[in-house]
């Protein structure tokens, strides 16, 4: 999802959580209905318990910050087989199954009809906004300059997320999200040689797009499960899916290969579904603040894939402005 994008996303991803809000970023809308509540024993300590659900749920939100940091390298692992309209259509169709299957199987009612504009926005940012506009600027750009830009996806939300709801964030909140747009078009001038490419143009509009879809998956998930927010989006957006799928393999060639095969799969099942459950579960363990922490080595770890996966190589300014961003982002936690 960067975010995808999921890039996404989920972009946040997904992203990115803003102030008050148990919402993640990667590449995923939505949050969970309030952080975990420790349980003492009568010493005043943590219960054997609680000390263990807190370490299995570190576990699970780390699983969902690599699932999404490998959002990147599996899209352009599915462009070597599929053209980006049909990889983003059969993307979003086979998540789409999935997230299907979950709600069938547990039974899920239908969310109330006042809720089903907000998830249409979250479809529009998570679904197929961002998915599409990342995989569009992966055709030209390289994963590990994606990474950095979609890096400001946890900025861009907050401040979109502040414009929403009319909350006032510190002075010190905004110098830091500036700062990390100042970073990163500085970093995109510099790469692209003094003016913005069509992949940043395309990346650009995917950070302000899912930036949408988180904030409102945030509003949402405070009366719906934060998986389930996700879930209805994909499910709602199975008819456009399955017709994108037909039209993009009728006029897109198709060369099959295992990494593409495995890429779509990965995006489809592994970023978009699986990486969204287990971060979500993760987050209702330990809390929103400590999940976000965790979130802030995804960049870095999306540079790490794009090495190893990928073979790209790192230009010295590519880690060191992703570094600049994370700092941002952490001093914005902080100041909120």
């Amino acid at each position: 999802m960067t975010a995808q994008n999921s890039a996404t996303h989920s972009t946040s991803i997904a992203v990115r959580p803003t102030a008050g809000q148990a919402s993640g970023t990667g590449s995923s809308a939505g949050g969970v209905s309030g952080p975990a509540t420790a349980t003492t024993n009568s010493t005043g300590g943590d219960t054997g318990t609680d000390i263990g659900g807190r370490r299995s749920g570190t576990l699970l939100a780390l699983l969902g910050v690599v699932a999404f940091s490998l959002t990147f390298p599996a899209t352009a692992w599915g462009l070597e087989s599929f053209g980006p309209w049909s990889l983003v259509a059969l993307r979003s169709l086979l998540a789409a199954v999935i997230a299907g299957v979950f709600l069938l199987a547990g039974r899920v009612r239908p969310p109330a009809r006042e809720h089903w504009a907000g998830l249409a926005i979250v479809a529009g940012g998570v679904v197929v906004g961002f998915p599409l506009l990342t995989t569009l600027a992966l055709r030209t750009s390289t994963t590990s300059h994606a990474a950095v830009v979609v890096g400001l996806l946890p900025l861009t939300t907050a401040a979109l997320s502040a414009l929403r709801t009319g909350a006032r964030p510190s002075r010190r909140f905004w110098a830091a999200a500036v700062s990390g747009a100042a970073i990163v078009l500085g970093f995109t001038l510099a790469q692209s040689g003094g003016s913005v490419s069509t992949g940043d143009a395309y990346l650009f509009g995917a950070l302000l797009v899912c930036a949408a879809g988180y904030t409102e998956g945030a509003r949402l998930a405070r009366t719906l499960p934060g998986w389930q927010v996700i879930g209805w989006a994909l499910v709602l957006c199975l008819p456009l899916s399955a017709a994108g799928s037909a039209l993009g393999l009728a006029y897109e060639p198709v060369h099959l290969t295992g990494h593409g095969l495995v890429g779509l799969v990965w995006a489809a099942a592994g970023s978009t579904f699986l990486g969204l459950y287990v971060w979500y579960r993760g987050m209702a363990a330990i809390g929103a603040p400590r999940a976000s922490q965790l979130q802030l080595a995804q960049p870095l770890l999306t540079l790490f894939w794009s090495v190893v996966l990928l073979g790209e190589e790192l230009s010295p300014a590519t880690p060191l402005a992703a570094c600049a961003v994370l700092v941002c982002i952490t001093a914005t936690q902080r100041v909120k």
